[in-house]
């Protein structure tokens, strides 16, 4: 055990910021002290509390790139400096690396059969202590319109978009959202605290600026493996003491997969890549040794960007067509923000989809046909935003929908919308649970 949670959270920065750089320039870092400032205890804001239930592994030794230096100028973790002379030099490093292969993960580790992971019970309570001051979170019930029978333990998927501290405090503008109720040191907490009560063995997030020193730390410690995209020119880049770039994350339960196969994709439209991310990744299930295939993502937003997405969406799944073998191929679950309706033609194309795909919140309507009336909910200068935008689409002839989260009403919401003091995101998480139907196992 290391003996300060200060040491031990700057040793795992150290650890995951040198896999990031070796990932995304192909060379490991030779400036020692600029690593160490970017994981430093100043630079770390994240309660004690929960560092203390982390387990620690030798400080690992960490090599010398003028590189790394390039990148903590951008990604600062909130240091000093114009925050407009970072993000164009985060745009000229993604510029100069657009025509280089997309960084790939590191292979996932087994898993130390000798950790100890911490108590998710005692983590729910210490979020509780922490938000005592705040409203009672929202209060959501399970709804099981399950259509079919099913043969295994359900698999819990949560999606999500966490909404970025950055773009939160600093271009967002939630008008009716007190800007207190956005500070880290408790929104963290809420995030968390929704984390905890639900513990999917799924979790996909985009939005995600605080990957290294809260979601990595917090939910390895819990038993998670997790991934991280971010995106090439991250708006979070544009805000002053910004926390680095946001993208996408993935954390699956160990104990309950294996990782078989990773890729970080930017995709692409009109044969360029985009700003925008996913990864997918082949899992197996420990119990079973049925293989599935996850992906997160977060599509172009804002109106007038249709055409994008709908390019971004058709990359998206001729990728996940590759990736899955098609349509008889191992089963499917996509995750995402798609900054888009049901009736743009992004949406169209994955209903259509030869993968077999189907949309799970669908199955909170009485026809099972039709989509929520929201998944986001905020109030903005330029008026109030209802929309429904975040999906989590899933293989038809593989799983059964056993149960779905249901979402809040607008009385629970209150007049203020979203984001607020009792909910840290203007997005709403949507929770499944799926089980695999009868069908042949798809090992790899």
């Amino acid at each position: 055990m290391y003996p300060s949670a200060s040491r031990l959270c700057s040793t795992l920065l150290q650890r995951d910021l040198t896999a990031l750089c070796v990932s995304t320039f192909g060379t490991p870092v030779k400036n020692a002290g600029t690593l160490r400032r970017l994981s430093s205890p100043a630079s770390v804001c994240f309660h004690s509390t929960f560092l203390d239930n982390l387990t620690g592994k030798p400080e690992p030794s960490i090599a010398a790139s003028e590189s790394l230096a390039r990148f903590s100028t951008v990604c600062s973790m909130g240091a000093s400096g114009s925050s407009s002379s970072s993000s164009r030099l985060y745009s000229a490093l993604a510029q100069s690396l657009s025509s280089a292969p997309d960084p790939q993960p590191e292979p996932c580790p087994e898993q130390d059969p000798c950790a100890e992971p911490a108590d998710p019970d005692r983590l729910l309570k210490e979020c509780e202590e922490a938000l005592r001051n705040r409203p009672a979170r929202l209060h959501r019930r399970f709804v099981s319109p399950s259509d079919g029978s099913t043969l295994s333990r359900p698999i819990r998927v949560m999606q999500w978009n966490i909404l970025a501290q950055a773009l939160g405090e600093g271009k967002d503008s939630f008008i009716e959202c007190p800007l207190d109720a956005l500070n880290w040191d408790e929104r963290k907490y809420l995030i968390l605290e929704e984390i905890l009560t639900y513990r999917p063995d799924v979790l996909c997030l985009q939005e995600v600026d605080h990957y290294f020193d809260t979601f990595q730390p917090v939910l390895g410690s819990l038993g998670y493996h997790g991934t991280f995209c971010p995106k090439p020119w991250s708006p979070c880049l544009d805000v002053e003491r910004n926390n680095g770039p946001d993208g996408c994350a993935l954390f699956f339960r160990r104990d309950r997969f294996e990782l078989l196969e990773t890729a970080n994709l930017r995709l692409v439209a009109a044969m360029l890549k985009t700003n925008q991310v996913a990864i997918v990744q082949t899992l197996r299930c420990r119990g079973t040794g049925q293989a599935l295939c996850v992906a997160v993502t977060h599509l172009k937003a804002r109106s007038g960007w249709e055409r994008l997405r709908s390019a971004q969406g058709s990359d998206l799944l001729q990728r996940l067509r590759a990736a899955t073998g098609g349509a008889g191929g191992v089963p499917l679950v996509v995750c995402g923000d798609f900054n888009a309706e049901p009736s743009e033609d992004v949406y169209r194309r994955f209903a259509s989809s030869c993968l077999g795909l189907d949309s799970a919140y669908k199955r909170l309507s009485a026809d099972g046909q039709t989509e929520p009336a929201y998944t986001t909910w905020k109030i903005r200068p330029s008026g109030e935003s209802c929309h429904t935008l975040d999906y989590i689409w899933y293989s038809r002839r593989a799983f059964s929908v056993d149960s779905v989260l249901d979402l809040p009403t607008e009385e629970q919401i209150g007049p203020g919308r979203l984001p607020s003091y009792s909910y840290p995101s203007d997005h709403l998480s949507l929770v499944c649970d799926f089980s695999f139907r009868d069908q042949p196992n798809h090992p790899l």
